[in-house]
């Protein structure tokens, strides 16, 4: 899909079981591109068999307790998506809360405007199912994504350990009042 001015367009669909294998591929990648070298090969493994292997991202796309949104490129090949459901954090989150779990976009499409049409249905879709706030994670040291969720309006609002096989990582809890 391309305009006439030669520009690959992106297209946007919910994500199907189907798409599992595909999925978790280009979340490996994702993942692996932007973060694979702060890791022990054999935690980065785990981490990505933990999170995108059977049981992981491509099992939850048969849970209705998730919605996953995909955007696919002229080959139909799929270069981002965002995941919602509920709140997975330690704590005492009110029920009308929902989780940002994930939003990767491939490399080579950052700046293309992907990110934010998935952020911006992210929202829609929570605002529509009376969600009161959004909540997500973010590497400390990711200041482009941490950029990217306070132009939205997010704010830290506190710490959380996010393992990666072994290696805890210090990430920042952020929310977003719908």
């Amino acid at each position: 899909m391309a305009d006439a001015g030669g520009v690959c367009m992106i297209a946007y669909r919910d994500a199907v079981p189907a798409d599992g294998a595909e999925l978790a591929a280009m979340a490996k990648r994702s993942f692996t591109d932007t973060f694979g070298t702060l890791y022990r090969p054999e935690d980065l493994a785990a981490f990505l068999d933990q999170a995108f292997g059977e049981t992981g991202l491509p099992a939850q796309l048969s849970d209705p307790a998730f919605t996953v949104r995909v955007a696919v490129d002229a080959a139909g090949a799929i270069v981002g998506f965002a995941k919602i459901g509920p709140v997975a954090f330690p704590g005492d989150w009110p029920a009308s809360a929902i989780e940002l779990h994930q939003l990767y976009v491939r490399g080579d499409q950052h700046g293309a405007g992907v990110g934010p049409a998935l952020m911006d249905w992210a929202i829609d879709v929570a605002r529509a199912d009376g969600r009161t706030e959004m909540i997500l994670s973010v590497y400390v040291d990711n200041h482009r994504a941490h950029r990217f969720y306070q132009r939205y309006g997010f704010v830290e609002i506190g710490r959380y350990v996010f393992m990666v096989g072994e290696q805890p990582d210090d990430d920042r809890i952020m929310r977003l009042v719908l």
